[in-house]
């Protein structure tokens, strides 16, 4: 059964967003999807029409191994998609890295082990037709110095592309921008991240016109930098207050000009893209603030739910601390998402409570709740953002079920998938197909020609 794409009302906003991000964005909208929350950067998909129904015998065009651990999100450029992994490789060292008392020491609550075996930090190019290895390229092989989130590896953070060049990062172990044929074009060694109970890093690259901006949050001393895509030159860099941080900057253009929005433990805050000066910042936000903010008509809405619950939709154009000012339009505090990022789709705003698959769904323009908190069947945990097409909300989780939703302002399910794989990347959707990254395995799905 075939479902009708999304009306008028729906894609306008979208439309919309499309313009504040750059033409470029918007010419590749309906053929890509270069960043991990898509090409519109709110997880919607405009124009693509995948399948409702699928399982492991039905509508997976291809199906293949993954090398390794990630749980980045694969992006897709023209024939290619893009995914990073990390292969360990030779003899364990007698000793590891750190020492015996090091930072990366094993611990409770998923607190990383000190890792002892060689990483090859790998960039893989698969042919989006039939998901054949096009190229590989090994940006940086060694132990690392401290360990990740047992729920995770040493490859969370997803790579970015203009259809020029592939700016992918390994955090510690390098930032490395390729063409899209494979050919490195240069390299950056940012420093070591020192992160809380080593837990990993995360946090993906952001990418505008020219720029690239990374951020570096520790248990050290943090920074934002930007850095020219043509030759790696570092063009700003601001020094910020913040415990480590997982979330991914997100980049919009408010009056003509783009700002860098980074939520964060301690303030939400905007910086300047061409000079990196601080615009506004925002306190209210729960502790790991980890979700990446979505925009839309002049706003940006940003949440957390670690230890604690917090949403904000912050009215762009204003400067200096908005805390407490007019220039919060609306705020929510119960039943926010921990590791998943929300989807904007049109005027609703989807999100998760904590890594639970307990959805709520709100009008993001007044704030008015139209579901809370209400859990889906055939979903357990969920790390991977919800993702929207066609007038549909994809949501993955954690055990391997994918449910299928009616967008709307009631959970009406169409479909709840299951594959052999668990998913916390998140989906990527292009034309008629979505691609899952599962532990073990990329799936491409799309309906089943004659």
């Amino acid at each position: 059964m075939r479902f009708p794409i999304p009306s008028l009302a729906l894609a306008f906003p979208m439309f919309a967003l499309m313009v504040e991000l750059g033409p470029s964005v918007a010419v590749a909208a309906d053929q890509n999807w270069p960043a991990w929350r898509g090409p519109l950067r709110n997880g919607v998909a405009p124009g693509a029409n995948p399948p409702v129904e699928w399982s492991e015998t039905r509508n997976v065009v291809w199906k293949v191994p993954v090398p390794g651990r990630g749980s980045s999100t694969p992006i897709l450029w023209g024939d290619q998609v893009f995914l990073l992994t990390a292969i360990p490789e030779g003899v364990e060292p007698s000793v590891p890295a750190g020492g015996q008392d090091g930072p990366g020491r094993g611990g409770r609550g998923g607190r990383g082990e000190a890792p002892s075996q060689l990483q090859r930090f790998t960039v893989l190019a698969l042919g989006r037709d039939d998901g054949k290895v096009r190229w590989q390229q090994t940006a940086r092989v060694q132990v690392p110095h401290e360990g990740h989130h047992k729920d995770h590896g040493f490859a969370s953070a997803s790579p970015v592309t203009d259809g020029r060049v592939l700016i992918t990062s390994f955090g510690s172990f390098g930032l490395f921008a390729y063409d899209l044929k494979g050919k490195l074009l240069w390299e950056k060694d940012l420093g070591d991240m020192r992160t809380r109970n080593s837990f990993g890093e995360g946090s993906s690259p952001a990418l505008h016109g020219t720029t690239v901006v990374v951020l570096w949050d520790h248990e050290g001393e943090d920074f934002i930098v930007a850095l020219d895509t043509r030759d790696g030159r570092e063009l700003w860099r601001q020094r910020r207050d913040e415990p480590t941080g997982w979330s991914t900057p997100l980049i919009v253009e408010q009056g003509g000009k783009p700002q860098v929005v980074v939520n964060g433990t301690n303030k939400v805050r905007a910086y300047d893209l061409a000079t990196g000066s601080l615009l506004w910042e925002c306190s209210g936000q729960t502790a790991n603030a980890i979700p990446t903010p979505v925009a839309d008509e002049g706003r940006v809405i940003v949440m957390s739910g670690f230890r604690g619950s917090a949403l904000q939709v912050i009215r762009l154009g204003g400067s200096g601390d908005l805390t407490g000012t007019d220039a919060i339009v609306w705020s929510h505090n119960k039943g926010t998402p921990y590791v998943p990022s929300p989807l904007l789709y049109g005027s609703r705003l989807y999100f998760f409570s904590g890594n639970t698959a307990m959805l709520s769904i709100f009008d993001a323009r007044t704030g008015k709740p139209e579901v809370e908190m209400e859990r889906l069947n055939g979903l357990t945990g969920v790390y991977a953002s919800p993702v929207g097409a066609a007038g549909r909300v994809y949501l993955a989780g954690r055990d391997g079920g994918v449910v299928v939703l009616k967008e709307g302002p009631k959970v009406e399910v169409l479909a709840t998938n299951r594959l052999d794989d668990g998913f916390d990347a998140s989906p990527a959707v292009v034309g008629n197909r979505l691609y899952l990254r599962g532990r073990a395995s990329l799936y491409c799905v799309g309906e089943a020609r004659p």
